[in-house]
């Protein structure tokens, strides 16, 4: 349904989760995602993601039961020379019932594809209402809008566009404007827009100023925190957000369990909340969990809401100290005596845990709990250069890791059953139908193998207890109306069956009743306002260059992948919103950033950037110093 302020019927919101494969894609259904997004064979932004036809159609066959979507990533750039293969791999997909194809190369727009709606990219950096409407002229059916937005940017989005909106709301994040940083693919070969990024941004850099003095030696400058917008969802619904986008296509089970059952949970409470009926959810089913989702529990560098409301003065935006896991906070060594520590904590810390500290030199270490006693004295396997005094941080809790482990939920569809006679009582029918969408339902039927018989005791109860038994089945009876007489008699076997028929039944029926939305047309006017292509627009092949050509761009420069490398000399590498003068307390409009003299370089192992800043529209560039 496209966005339409005087539409009378409820918007639809939805939960799109990561799936690293095809048993995290169930578990983020269960838990309750109303989508799915993962990678196939080959072509998605996550290298090390790719899954086979046959477990995404696994997946497809479990989400449209409830009406869950599955989308595929095919979104990197395209070489000339796998352009057929790319085709063939999209029209596979389109066979196995994807929903939709998430996409960077408008290449894919110019294929002679079946009609697979294909969806932009936040690989396509849609920052502004011009780029959102150009995409959406160009046959997009949903836009993967740009991390940066603030709640007026995507307001503005809003008022041009009428295709859904998919906003990031936690996770990772890429420094760099998304589908904009050559940075990797210049230092080590590998693109990013090729599902290779090398994460230049989290390593560790000198800061070194205009006199040539390092002003901050070994820190993660450009890593940031991840993103937490939990508590912003209401904002974002009311800004036109439709689609609420969780990072993490290489993370493990048990961050996608907690997170996605935690943004499940809140976005239900809106819903709940405004009463109207104005909101709904995309999907169907019932979902029940034997765990509290806690954000905190689930891998995280610390968390920020990004750019989404405005600079905030005070935030801070990236983990400088170390880009990886530190985990939560449990208290503070007491005392060291050899590979023996003492420490003061209310956790109960097992066996096996994980902790990290901060050393002496400021960097993250880590070690494992050899054996805890009652009294929180921890033996190691061999002695560590820790002091009293220093905090301790639990980033793996073997318990919660083993219960995450487990079956953590289910989701089930509530059913209203009917059983009867017909036929003159010779034969028994079961009705079975989705109690909130009647239209949806099935019946079996079945002779009885001795019409007329008639039991010694009552059987109402009997009946109900054998058809409730739903436990192998995505089903739950919330009514059963049995139309059977209290003391006729039906084989408690006969009704098994007939119960597994029908369910089987209305498996097939849900799935033949899903529905993928019909391709958008593309545009036949021009949509560009400009009309030359820099290679930071990732055309890459001549299909890409065809269309925007036809789009009418008269000059494009191909992408930085299909460049020489001996070409590439001084070049922007990163354009950012994330500002290190800011972040560091050094803004060029401050007193004290017009102290830090530029220009300012951040100095690799191996390698510098040049950074430089353009404070009229608040951003940061880096570029190569060859």
């Amino acid at each position: 349904m496209e966005y339409n302020k005087s539409n009378r019927k409820p918007r639809t919101l939805e939960l799109l989760a990561p799936a690293r494969n095809a048993e995290i894609a169930i578990a983020a259904i269960d838990h309750g995602a109303d989508a799915v997004y993962i990678g196939a064979t080959h072509h998605g932004a996550r290298h090390a993601a790719g899954n086979s036809l046959n477990d995404i159609k696994r997946v497809i066959d479990y989400a449209h039961l409830f009406d869950a979507r599955v989308y595929v990533t095919l979104n990197t750039i395209i070489y000339d020379n796998e352009l057929e293969e790319v085709e063939s791999l999209a029209k596979d997909l389109y066979h196995i019932g994807v929903d939709a194809l998430i996409v960077q190369d408008m290449a894919l727009t110019e294929m002679k594809l079946p009609p697979i709606p294909l969806h932009a990219s936040t690989q396509c950096d849609i920052r502004t209402p011009q780029r959102a409407r150009f995409l959406q002229d160009a046959g997009m059916s949903q836009l993967v809008l740009a991390r940066e937005l603030t709640l007026d940017e995507i307001k503005a989005i809003r008022e041009e566009t009428t295709v859904p909106l998919e906003a990031f709301v936690h996770g990772a994040l890429c420094v760099s404007y998304s589908g904009n940083c050559q940075a990797s693919q210049v230092i080590t070969h590998r693109s990013a827009n090729r599902g290779e990024c090398a994460q230049i941004c989290r390593l560790s850099y000198n800061l070194i100023d205009g006199n040539g003095h390092a002003i901050i030696s070994d820190r993660h400058l450009l890593s940031l925190r991840d993103m937490n917008r939990i508590d912003s969802l209401s904002e974002m619904i009311d800004a036109g957000i439709d689609s609420f986008k969780i990072e993490g296509r290489l993370k493990d089970l048990d961050y996608v369990k907690i997170v996605v059952s935690a943004y499940s949970e809140q976005l239900d409470k809106i819903i709940n909340s405004r009463g109207d009926g104005s909101l709904r959810r995309r999907s169907r089913g019932q979902i029940s969990r034997s765990f509290e989702a806690k954000l905190d529990d689930s891998f995280n560098r610390g968390y920020t809401d990004y750019f989404l409301h405005q600079r905030r003065p005070a935030s801070k935006m990236a983990s400088i100290e170390t880009p990886k896991n530190i985990g939560k906070s449990i208290g503070r060594v007491k005392k060291v005596l050899g590979n023996t520590l003492l420490i003061e904590t209310e956790t109960l810390l097992t066996n096996g845990d994980g902790l990290t500290f901060f050393n002496r030199q400021g960097k993250l270490q880590g070690f494992r709990v050899n054996r805890v006693d009652q009294y929180n004295k921890i033996q190691l396997t061999s002695a560590i250069d820790i002091k009293p005094g220093t905090e301790l941080f639990r980033n793996h809790d073997i318990k919660r890791e083993s219960m995450m482990a487990r079956t953590t939920s289910r989701r089930v569809i509530d059913v209203v059953m009917n059983l009867r006679f017909i036929d003159n009582d010779t034969r028994v029918a079961l009705d079975i139908s989705l109690s909130k969408e009647s239209q949806i339902e099935a019946t079996v039927t079945a002779p009885l193998p001795q019409p007329e018989q008639k039991a010694k005791q009552p059987q109402k109860e009997v009946r109900k207890r054998t058809l409730s038994k739903l436990g192998e089945t995505n089903y739950n009876l919330v009514q059963l109306n049995d139309l059977v007489e209290e003391n006729s008699f039906i084989p408690l076997s006969l009704l098994t069956a007939l119960k597994r028929k029908a369910t089987e039944l209305l498996d097939q029926t849900l799935l033949i009743r899903h529905q993928v939305e019909p391709r958008k047309p593309l545009s036949v006017k021009p949509l560009l306002n400009n009309d030359k292509l820099n290679y930071t627009d990732n055309v890459a092949n001549k299909l890409s260059k065809q269309f925007y050509l036809k789009a009418g761009a008269k000059e494009i420069e191909p992408a930085i992948e299909c460049q020489n490398d001996c070409k590439i000399g001084r070049r922007r590498v990163m354009l950012t919103r994330y500002c290190i003068r800011r972040e560091l307390g050094y803004c060029l409009k401050t007193q004290r950033g017009k102290q830090l003299k530029s220009p300012l370089k951040l100095q690799g192992s191996n390698f510098e950037m040049d950074v430089e800043f353009d404070c009229s529209r608040c951003e940061m560039a880096l570029y190569t110093c060859r």
